[in-house]
């Protein structure tokens, strides 16, 4: 018997909410992207419409279950045709066109799982977001601390956009929740991985502003690191080094000086990701991810820090 369509969107996020929510009940089922009419799946764009198939011995309980679960699907309520509501309250912004926040959400091991080859990943976001940020926060420091040199504001906007940074935003605002991954990364605790979140964070700045304008991203950063940029005006932070920090504290308990080692390295050429551990007489004291080595040893030794105190 050929399948049977039960379920139709545009969205990747409900399609995979209704696939869990048959799974749940035994009903085995499966996407279809792009023309219905085509032998293989094939998609028209990267955010075309998503069908949804069963049996046709299950159709008739499939649509049964889905239209009782309309408002309570999973573990936790979702309104089908709402599920961004509670991300876009959270930002204060509603998108025109929701593809591109679902588009910015998407991991690459989600698109990877799509045989079509109809899920695009939020890479390219990243890299266009990265490039709205650095000039957001350089345009602030440049209006808001027009008496710092160079070297200040350099500081300031290392720390503000660093991948520490950026995760703790994206924590902040549950960006974590509304991840759409691949079942590999769901399973590895993707939703918490903070170069993940960084990213996605990333990605969430470039959607905004595809869909409102530089204006409307501008908007977002300075509501969302107006604290961050401020805290780097105070003399303290900018001057804060914790890899020297960590070394005059070592040195002043008897031991060796901090080396830092790479432990790992991922992502593109352009966009890659370091993982640095400092390790004091052999031991690891502190391990940190960042776009730079520079950044994720000063992450990593201010965990250092944290671990002697």
């Amino acid at each position: 018997m050929p399948p049977v369509v039960v379920f139709s969107t545009t969205s990747d996020i409900e399609a995979s909410v209704v696939l869990a929510l048959l799974d749940s009940q035994g009903i085995a089922a499966f996407r279809i992207t792009g023309n219905p009419q085509a032998i293989l799946p094939m998609s028209m764009s990267p955010l075309g419409e998503v069908r949804i198939a069963v049996p046709e011995n299950s159709a008739e309980d499939a649509r049964r279950i889905i239209d009782s679960h309309r408002e309570d699907v999973g573990a936790r309520v979702v309104r089908l045709r709402d599920e961004f509501d509670e991300i876009e309250t959270r930002i204060g912004y509603r998108f025109k066109d929701r593809g591109l926040l679902e588009h910015a959400l998407t991991h690459k091991s989600r698109a990877a799982e799509d045989v079509s080859g109809g899920v695009a990943d939020n890479e390219s976001l990243e890299f266009l977001g990265d490039a709205v940020l650095g000039l957001v926060v350089a345009d602030t420091l440049f209006r808001q601390y027009p008496a710092y040199d160079e070297g200040q504001k350099s500081k300031i906007k290392a720390s503000v956009v660093s991948t520490q940074s950026l995760a703790w935003h994206a924590e902040e605002i549950q960006l974590g929740d509304h991840l759409i991954l691949g079942r590999g990364e769901e399973k590895t605790g993707g939703r918490f991985k903070q170069a993940m979140l960084a990213d996605a964070y990333e990605a969430l700045i470039a959607a905004i502003y595809l869909d409102g304008g530089l204006d409307a991203a501008e908007a977002f950063l300075c509501r969302e690191l107006k604290d961050a940029i401020d805290a780097g005006a105070t003399e303290n932070f900018v001057g804060r080094d914790y890899k020297s920090a960590l070394q005059e504290r070592v040195q002043a308990l008897g031991h060796s000086l901090p080396e830092y080692r790479v432990a790992g390295e991922t992502g593109p050429d352009h966009r890659k990701i370091f993982s640095v551990d400092v390790m004091v007489g052999g031991e690891v004291l502190g391990s940190a991810s960042g776009k730079a080595k520079k950044e994720a040893e000063q992450e990593a030794a201010r965990l250092a820090l944290a671990r002697l105190q």
